[in-house]
């Protein structure tokens, strides 16, 4: 059962979230062999405010 948990700064609309969930399930169909109905995604909208790299946030 793969399990992905995508972080990003920022929103998404539906057929954005939509199409990366059909790119993962294809490739991890494509390369490991796994079913497409095993995969759980869960998609994380971070507001910029809460994430940095080094001391630059991108907030």
């Amino acid at each position: 059962m793969p399990y992905i948990n995508l972080k990003l700064v920022g929103k998404l609309n539906k057929e954005q979230k939509k199409k990366i969930a059909e790119e993962f399930s294809d490739t991890l169909l494509r390369v490991a062999g796994k079913p497409k109905e095993s995969l759980y995604l869960v998609i994380d909208e971070v507001n910029g405010e809460n994430w940095a790299k080094g001391d630059k946030f991108f907030g």
